[in-house]
């Protein structure tokens, strides 16, 4: 294949799995890593390879997509030992898409600028199925070059690309909105099947008439299926969205601007978390409620957790 057509995914979870598996199908040359044995094997006999670090893997790639679980792990594959910064050539393009804080986005990109390499702050949305399917929103700020550089990647991965300026941040901070308003819907969808269950609804009549009602929303659509079903296999976790709500939280700090939906959101995913739920699918913020009322959904032990 042309080089053009060789992407690097740093990060194979469920995310980057999914970006990964669909560059395959549309024909690129993948090279993948992750810290987990399981995750690269299956890359590679779904037709990807991988190398033994970032660095070494990334080698060759122009385009280079990030997908990791928050700044420490994107500190760590970009500049830490062996990190694809020591991998890439200038004129590479990076295209960050963890959810982290706009702060360090823009640290990032100006670190990378320092090696000639270019950085797109490029968070997406869309989750596993999105990402799998190749229709992701891309939340995208940065050089017009480096969209331009990485717009076969990006066409690939994608159902809409958001071009949001050249500035880094901005593509990080619409994020963080977006973070706001998935776990706050979460949140308010677990409360609300549960109370709903408790006051002596049947759950699956209070699904079917809310989501066809006002109160809907795209995660009460999406995500109390998980609930009725009493499946928490995660698709995302509970702890994935301790760790979103808590940027969002530390943004509007910085900012000093309110934030008390957020912060009741967040709380809920701390007790969630701390009752031994974080690495569950994140509609397991309802187990809490199920544990505080004793209201039983599914067939299933109830208090079973990973």
């Amino acid at each position: 294949m042309s080089q053009n057509r060789t992407v690097g995914v740093l990060g194979l979870g469920s995310m980057g799995m999914g970006v990964a598996l669909t560059l395959v199908e549309r024909q690129f040359d993948v090279r993948g890593f992750d810290v987990r044995q399981e995750a690269v094997d299956a890359l590679v006999d779904a037709g990807g390879t991988s190398g033994p670090s970032p660095k070494r893997t990334v080698q060759g790639c122009p385009v280079v997509i990030v997908l990791v679980v928050n700044a420490k792990q994107v500190e760590a594959v970009l500049f830490g030992e062996n990190g694809a910064v020591e991998g890439l050539a200038p004129g590479s393009v990076i295209l960050q898409s963890s959810t982290i804080p706009a702060d360090f986005a823009r640290s990032c990109a100006a670190r990378l600028a320092a090696h000639g390499i270019e950085m797109l702050d490029a968070p997406v949305s869309g989750g596993a199925a999105g990402a799998r399917e190749g229709r992701l929103s891309v939340m995208g700020s940065g050089p017009a070059a480096a969209f331009d550089a990485a717009g076969p990647v990006l066409e690939a991965i994608s159902g809409t690309v958001h071009r949001l300026g050249d500035q880094h941040g901005v593509g990080s901070t619409v994020k963080t909105v977006n973070q706001l308003l998935a776990g706050v819907h979460i949140a308010a969808a677990a409360e609300a099947m549960a109370f709903g269950v408790r006051a002596g609804v049947d759950p699956k009549v209070l699904y079917e008439v809310i989501s066809g009602s006002a109160g809907s929303s795209w995660m009460w659509q999406n995500r109390v299926p998980h609930i009725l079903e009493n499946d928490y296999t995660p698709l995302s976790a509970v702890d994935i969205f301790v760790k979103d709500l808590g940027i969002v939280l530390g943004t509007g700090q910085a900012l000093s601007f309110p934030l008390p939906v957020t912060a009741a959101a967040h709380q809920q995913f701390l007790a969630a978390s701390a009752a031994g739920f974080g690495r569950e699918d994140d509609s397991a913020v309802f187990k809490v409620f199920q544990k505080l009322s004793g209201i039983v959904i599914g067939s299933k032990d109830e208090d079973e957790s990973d």
